[in-house]
């Protein structure tokens, strides 16, 4: 208990952190902040998947795009029949629901039976990843190549009226309170019953099947919720972002979600949400200045950590911590 511990100080502090922010950063970058927790809010569902369900996800990206498809579909009054509804919070609800019911569709088909394991699954991902761009390249009701266009901000009327949520500094605190409300859920899921099941999964699915578990249905419900927050992720992304492209639910997105919880650690949310701001906080920073170089640090920088430090560089920093703790 006492590493749980030591995660919960990490996570207060790198919240107390970000909610004094604003306070000293300029105003640009507490926009860019804002858009980076949405990022965040995917590598929390991938590491949710990925570290403490062992089910690696190469494809992840699928459900972030379709999060974001889903929201600027019903904002911009494009699904038939419901031209009229247009609420943020509906769409949001929409975004959940469209990715969290691709998701489980797709654990059905994957985990029946005895189903498919780790690279095998992996794999399987990552083909749909490249299925669902194509499909959003070549639909011309989604836009096709070049997407869909003046998605709303959120506007917190009933139906798509009143204010609209587009200034940098609430609207960090709106998906600053998002993220840490969902890391905080799937924590309290991780600890309960269900959520020690999924990890005694991870650990020996086998041995979790020969003590009565019904290992294909945790892991299609695992995937699912999974799936529903990266959905929500990517609606909370269009609407700051104004724009839904196909490359949001390719695998070009899918693979960066992957290093960022590579690099962050995927063994504990907090890790993962506090390496992909890091990360993309560096990009900022660095991207313009060593142009095309700038991707093959980022590849040497995500090898090095994958063979020296298996936990990610805030996962081990957190590690040491609670090392240090217990002693």
């Amino acid at each position: 208990m006492r590493s749980w511990r030591t995660v919960d100080l990490v996570g207060l502090l790198a919240l107390a952190v970000l909610l004094a922010l604003p306070a000293v950063a300029p105003s640009w970058l507490v926009g860019d902040l804002a858009m980076y927790l949405s990022y965040a809010l995917l590598a929390v569902a991938l590491a949710f998947a990925w570290g403490h369900c062992g089910l690696l996800s190469l494809g992840h990206g699928v459900f972030f795009g379709i999060g974001a498809y889903a929201m600027g579909t019903l904002t911009l009054g494009m699904l038939p029949g419901l031209e009229a509804v247009r609420s943020t919070w509906l769409g949001l609800v929409f975004a959940v629901i469209a990715s969290g019911a691709t998701a489980w569709t797709i654990g059905w088909f994957t985990f029946a039976g005895r189903g498919l394991h780790g690279a095998f699954f992996g794999i399987v991902t990552l083909a749909l990843a490249v299925v669902f761009e194509r499909l959003a390249i070549n639909w011309d009701w989604l836009g096709g190549l070049n997407g869909l266009m003046n998605v709303p901000p959120i506007t917190l009327g009933p139906n798509g009226d009143g204010a609209e949520l587009w200034e940098p500094v609430p609207l960090f605190y709106v998906m600053l309170g998002v993220l840490a409300a969902t890391v905080a859920g799937l924590t309290a899921y991780q600890r309960s019953d269900r959520g020690l099941a999924l990890a005694a999964l991870r650990e020996n699915e086998l041995r979790a099947r020969a003590l009565g578990y019904d290992t294909g249905a945790l892991k299609r419900r695992a995937f699912a919720l999974s799936g529903a927050v990266a959905g929500l992720a990517g609606a909370l992304f269009v609407v700051q972002f104004g724009f839904a492209s196909p490359a949001l639910i390719g695998f070009s997105l899918s693979a960066e979600a992957l290093i960022w919880v590579a690099l962050g650690g995927r063994g504990e949310l907090v890790s993962a949400a506090v390496g992909v701001i890091a990360l993309r906080l560096l990009d900022s920073q660095f991207s313009s200045s060593l142009e095309a170089w700038w991707p093959l640090v980022v590849g040497l920088i995500f090898m090095a950590v994958v063979v020296l430090l298996p936990r990610g560089i805030v996962g081990e920093a957190v590690y040491r911590i609670a090392r240090q703790r217990g002693r």
